[in-house]
């Protein structure tokens, strides 16, 4: 047994997807870049491990920033369903479906009509800041007509419907 005294912050309880001692806070910076109702948690952070474990909520007709970044990401859907846009290609998501954006990919996230999609993330501790597409490169994703009914929140059965 090992005689390291334990941090008291070492568990964490949840309730709703809040965890005790961590602050909620708004996903990013207002007019920092496109998003709706999104709120963030950094769950785990420390300088002797190089990630960062960080939960995201997107409310009922929210989105993430369509961004992308040079470091990867690793995604975890806990709550809700929902879709995922990642390069060129738009994934349903549900509950411990695991998503991997590799780097300078296109992403975002949102969720199914009326639901919320809670999701965990991990990345850098020490990462590069998001990129927004340009003008042409957005023209460019919305070349595929399932990219552009997703970038235009419609539902992915709602646009097959349309085919």
């Amino acid at each position: 047994m090992s005689d390291a005294v334990l941090d008291p912050a070492s568990l964490r309880k949840a309730e709703d997807f809040r965890w005790a001692g961590v602050d909620s806070r708004r996903y990013k910076e207002e007019n920092a870049a496109p998003f709706k109702a999104v709120s963030r948690q950094v769950l785990f952070s420390d300088p002797r491990l190089a990630g960062e474990l960080r939960y995201f909520e997107v409310e009922p007709d929210g989105y993430s920033t369509l961004e992308r970044h040079e470091h990867m990401h690793a995604v975890m859907i806990l709550r809700g369903e929902g879709q995922v846009l990642v390069g060129t290609i738009v994934h349903a998501v549900k509950p411990h479906d695991l998503i991997t954006i590799p780097p300078w990919t296109w992403h975002q996230f949102r969720p199914a009509p009326g639901e919320k999609l809670g999701f965990l993330c991990l990345v850098n501790a020490d990462r590069d800041r998001p990129q927004l597409p340009t003008l042409e490169e957005l023209s460019a994703l919305r070349a595929d007509l399932e990219v552009a009914h997703f970038l235009d929140g419609v539902n992915k059965d709602e646009s097959a419907g349309r085919r």
